[in-house]
Order: C-alpha cells, then structure tokens, then sequence
C-alpha cells in the first residue's frame, strides 16, 4: 500500500523550517482559511502564518479532512487481498486567533492572507503573546499545559477571589481531580481556603501521591500538604482524624430549629417551642437540646412529647453544643479548611454550610477573617436553580457581592444546568471538562462568553484529562492538558470486581 501527499508543493518548501505544516489554498477570508497538510498535526492545535501587513498571526486548527481516491472498487480489490495504491491529501479548517498590534492589543488582519503563503507550528513565544499567557509563578495556579504543545498555564489567583470560579462537569469527568488541583495550588501560595466537602475526598491532600504519571513532562513531584491542612466535621465518629465542628443553638429561631427536625406538626410544636426557649433565655445566653429537652420534660405535658422526640435528632446528631467552634479556630490564614460531611445527613449538611458561610461573610465584611475562597463541592445541593436550600440565600449573596470583601467562591458540580443561574453567571473563570448531557451543556453554553457551537460539540468529546478554562487572565477559551497530582486523589471510583 502507498500513500502519497502533494509532493510538489512539499519539495520546495520543505526546507523553509522544520516547523513547516502546510500551505494556504483555495478561498481565503480574513478570519478562516484552508491549508494543505503535509505534517502530523491535531485539531485545535495552534499555528502561525506571516501576513504581509500584520506580520505573524497566530490561528488553531478547527477541522481536518483526509481526502482519497480509494473507491468502492478499489476498497474491494484490497479485500481480496491485491495491492491498492492510494493517493491522498489531508486538508485543514484554520480559525484566525489574531495578532498583537503596537498598543499591545488584540487584532485581526483587514485583509485576506495570500495564497501559498507557509503554515508552522505555532512558536511558544507566539502563543504567549497573543493569549496573553504568562508564567506567573507568584500570582498564578499552575493547572497543566495547553494541549498539542509544552506551553504552561497559570490560571491568576486574584481574578479567580475576585470573579468567582466554577468547574463543571459529567460524573467521572475528573472534577474532582481538577478541584484538587487547584487546591494544591491554593496551598502553595498561601492563600487561606474552607472546603465544604461533603463526601471527605479532600482530606487526601494530606497524602504524597504514590506514583505521578507525566510527572516529568509537567515537572511534578509528590507532596504531602498535611501541615497546611485543618480538619473539621460534625461527625467526628466516622471522621476520626477530623476537630469536631460546634454550633450553638442561641443565633436560631424556634422555626429555624424545627425545620431541622422535619417536623410534621409544626404550628403545636412551635407554640411549645417557643416558651421553652423564652424560659430557658431568661435565664441564660447558651444552652444546648438537652437544656430545651430539660425544660419540656418538667412541663409534664403529654402534647410536648412529639416535640421531644423530634428533638432527640437533633441531640443524637451531636452538632449543637453551649459552645460553638469558634471561627478563630476554623479559619486560619494561609491554611487550607477542610469541612468534612461524610456521614452527615443532607438536611444537618445545610445548616453546617449555612452557618459557616454566614459568618464567613460577615466576618470577612468586618474584615476579620483574611481574604480567602470558599469551596463549595456538590454546590447543586447547596444553591439549587429549583426549589430553595436552607443555603441558597447566602451563596447567592456570596456570589454577588463577596468579591466586593475578598471572599470568592469555587462551585463544583456534575450537574450545571441543577445550579442557581444567579449563583453560576457569577463565575467569570470556567474549568470544564467532559459533560454529555444536553440540558447541562444547555446551561454552559449560555453562561461562558466565548464559546461558539463547535466548542459546544468539543465538550461533548474531551477526554478525561483535558479542560476547556476560560476568563481570570486567559482572554479566550483554551484547551489544557490537566497537571497530574502532587497528591492522591480521593475521588476515585469503587470498582466492585478485580479483572
């Protein structure tokens, strides 16, 4: 079998560089162009072209077509086993990116490029100017590098605090992986974080990786964060390594209080509630269930034991106490929080991350907690676009006017089109990777500037391992290549059979 390309063309250019890919044919525009290919080279690689006013431009391969003369004859010969020379030429989609001007601003050509014009493998230094990528090491959270070349990007940690930050993606699409990573990165620079992680999967990051796959391409070695970590969990029965995490009672409402017992009586058990607590505050600031338990159970009235028995819940849930954790203790600057709910349930889970990310913002207001990123993993559950969570006040709130006090949040979820659009429209910086679902592409697409139908379809098809970021310091939408761990990953998938 042999298989030739347009010879012709590749003898006499060959020569020019050995970054040489192709050359202009055919109709050309100002913003796209078709090229002959005459090297390897993948689809949303970058390349450049000279222009005779602009000087070098920078483009990205958008399609490539492989064209043959192999007919169904020919396919049938072969079949049998006969040899079929095959002629054929590989062909190129090319979508101008642009250049930068003399004002430092990004522009394209006015005027058509010419035909037979050169196309090469795009030149790092090239890249990085037109982007606008820097290697921002003091200011940036190096996240891995931009597929098809060994170009770093560094994601900038002061527009992310300050714009929002979300990371969407399908189940299994490496959210969670990319979440850590970001994490480490967080850590490395010192910048003072709380996790609401419902599942503990974030507790790993105390853990050096046992093995770092392209660990040398990246330049990454494992790390243990542990001296950087505090751990914190309502639970600390299951979560044996964690500080127990406290809530006083005082700061809430009879009604606040029975909406955690899923009390079905409501209207009796609040009367009752409500002059049990009146008793007990005339007499003192803090108290805890048994003192409200206490108080119920010397009334001697047969209509207060549904109550009681509600809030025998509340005290086996051993979240409550006369004192509450302090914030002091839970946030600390330049360390990492990590809110451990494994074994919580749903309904104790809102009220924890209500009540944290309340003072969190109330207190960053008074500017007495250090600027810092909250990290909401599952955040569907958290801020929901149907129906309303005990905590989708405050994250609206946070996602609205915590940038105004230094208070920026990080949503994680599989389920983008389940999140409140006010809260996800707020994150300027997106990291996605792989989603399918059409609603959840639905509500991407319509919430990140930027993206036009074809990235819609690449989404659909990203392998795991590779995201789609956007906004912070990055100007357009660019693929990259994710950065392996420092760390183990504590999202990984159970497998149920060996084989």
């Amino acid at each position: 079998m042999e298989t030739t390309f347009d010879e012709s063309i590749h003898s006499t250019t060959a020569e020019t560089s050995e970054d040489y890919i192709g050359v202009i044919y055919g109709d050309i525009g100002t913003t796209e162009f078709k090229c002959s290919i005459s090297a390897p080279v993948e689809k949303n690689e970058f390349i450049q072209v000279h222009h005779e006013t602009c000087g070098m431009v920078l483009g990205r391969i958008d399609q490539i077509e492989r064209k043959t003369d192999l007919s169904i004859e020919k396919a049938q010969m072969m079949q049998k086993g006969e040899p079929v020379p095959i002629e054929e030429m590989v062909s190129a989609q090319v979508c101008i990116v642009g250049y930068r001007d003399d004002r430092n601003l990004l522009q394209v050509p006015r005027t058509p490029f010419k035909a037979g014009e050169i196309i090469q493998k795009a030149s790092e230094s090239l890249i990085k100017k037109v982007i606008g990528l820097k290697d921002d090491r003091k200011t940036g959270a190096y996240i891995g590098m931009l597929t098809g070349h060994l170009v770093p990007v560094y994601v900038d940690i002061n527009g992310m605090i300050q714009k929002h930050v979300s990371i969407l993606a399908k189940t299994g699409g490496g959210k969670s992986y990319m979440a850590g990573v970001l994490l480490e990165e967080f850590i490395k620079h010192n910048v003072t974080t709380v996790v609401v992680d419902p599942h503990g999967e974030y507790c790993s990051l105390a853990q050096r990786a046992k093995s770092v796959p392209r660990g040398e391409k990246f330049k990454v070695v494992p790390r243990s964060y542990e001296s950087r970590l505090m751990k914190f969990s309502p639970d600390t029965k299951i979560n044996k390594d964690a500080k127990p995490l406290k809530f006083t009672l005082s700061n809430l409402q009879p009604r606040d209080i029975l909406s955690l017992t899923r009390s079905g009586n409501v209207r009796n058990n609040l009367t009752a509630l409500r002059e049990a607590l009146d008793l007990i505050r005339a007499s003192r600031k803090d108290y805890d269930v048994e003192d409200i338990l206490r108080v119920l159970e010397a009334q001697d009235d047969p209509s207060n034991f549904s109550l009681m028995n509600e809030l025998e819940y509340l005290r086996e849930v051993e979240i409550f106490a006369r004192e509450g954790t302090k914030v002091d203790e839970l946030v600390a600057e330049g360390k990492t929080t990590i809110i451990n709910l494994k074994g919580t349930p749903p309904d104790i889970q809102e009220l924890v991350v209500n009540r944290v990310a309340t003072a969190l913002f109330e207190l960053r207001k008074l500017e007495k907690v250090p600027p810092m990123m909250l990290v909401v993993e599952e955040a569907h559950n958290f801020c929901p676009q149907q129906g309303k969570a005990a905590t989708s006040d405050i994250m609206r709130t946070i996602a609205s006017e915590g940038r105004k006090f230094g208070l920026g949040l990080l949503i994680i979820t599989q389920r983008a089109a389940k999140v409140d659009k006010n809260v996800l429209s707020q994150c300027n910086t997106q990291i996605i990777l792989k989603v399918t679902n059409p609603n959840d592409l639905k509500t991407i697409m319509a919430s990140v500037e930027g993206l036009t139908a074809g990235m819609g379809d690449e989404i659909q098809m990203l392998p795991v391992g590779v995201s789609l970021v956007t906004g912070a310091n990055i100007s357009m939408p660019l693929l990259v290549d994710v950065r392996p761990r420092e760390t183990e990953h504590g999202g990984k998938s159970v497998k149920i059979l060996d084989g």
